[in-house]
């Protein structure tokens, strides 16, 4: 259903969401016109099929890059919202012009720093368009649309769809080329995440202690988190199966920067405090800190 809220022209035009939009197709420009095209390697998604049809057809990357890219932006305009569609549009209307009027000598020939640097460069751009409120290639929508209707994961989705995409430049470019490309999607996957999440990415941390009032008190009134508790049982160690004693275990939201933080103050109440902390792929509801994308 389409979205009917009106156009926030302060969040498309907030002086960060451009700059994080100009420098992340600045980014992108680099490698694709430094690294990417000219040695014939590939991305994954819209960049990577705009890439491949030019070098069969002939055709101009730019005008590829927006053809390519309509369906998703206005599948986007859709089910995400009219703000974001515009966002992403002016994205890859930049994209265009900038690879039609921007020249970039080839940086270097080796296939290791291609993969490598012109990863980095294309995961920079896509993960710096994605905090100023677009997106440069459209695939990221219609996973996260295709997500909700046949419960597959985005990654699976994605993966799938870059798997013809490389099987097309093995046999256009050859095995080692697209092995290669492979290489220059997981770097651009992996940059792009930590552009996108960075220090911000949240994480559970559990803590199970004698002292669980303490820490109860210390993770909400010293570091204003908010915390979950569960009724359990501490002990059942080797040798003492026997003996056991309740506890609280608490659980908690924070990002990478307060883990630390947070593990200290507890082992100076209580050394021999146990911890766990597991990776989360999305946080809803509740009380979390927002991150400004």
């Amino acid at each position: 259903m389409q979205d009917k809220k009106p156009v926030n022209w302060k969040s498309i035009f907030a002086p960060s969401s451009l700059l994080y939009t100009f420098f992340g197709v600045g980014f992108a420009v680099i490698a694709l016109r430094g690294f990417m095209i000219p040695n014939h390697f590939l991305d994954g998604g819209v960049t990577g099929i705009s890439i491949l049809v030019e070098e069969i057809f002939h055709i101009n990357i730019s005008l590829l890059l927006i053809l390519f890219n309509i369906p998703f932006l206005i599948m986007g305009y859709r089910k995400i919202g009219k703000t974001f569609a515009i966002q992403a549009a002016f994205a890859v209307l930049l994209l265009a012009l900038l690879m039609q009027v921007v020249s970039i000598p080839t940086v270097t020939n080796d296939k290791v720093l291609i993969a490598v640097f012109g990863g980095i460069f294309i995961g920079l751009g896509i993960g710096l368009v994605i905090r100023g409120g677009g997106v440069i290639d459209g695939l990221e929508v219609i996973a996260h649309y295709t997500k909700e209707k046949s419960g597959f994961s985005t990654s699976e989705i994605i993966l799938t769809f870059n798997s013809f995409l490389f099987l097309g430049a093995a046999y256009e470019f050859g095995i080692e080329t697209a092995m290669y490309s492979i290489l220059v999607y997981y770097t651009a996957m992996k940059t792009s995440d930590y552009v996108v999440d960075g220090f911000e990415e949240y994480t559970s941390l559990t803590i199970i202690s004698r002292e669980h009032e303490k820490i109860k008190s210390l993770i909400v009134n010293e570091y204003d988190k908010a915390i979950t508790v569960y009724k359990g049982e501490r002990g059942y160690l080797p040798g003492k199966f026997d003996i056991k004693y309740d506890c609280d275990i608490v659980m908690t939201i924070v990002t990478r920067l307060e883990i630390h933080r947070i593990k200290e103050s507890v082992y100076e109440l209580d050394d021999r405090a146990f911890f766990f902390v597991g990776h989360i792929k999305e946080v809803r509801g509740g009380i979390v800190k927002e991150k400004n994308n």
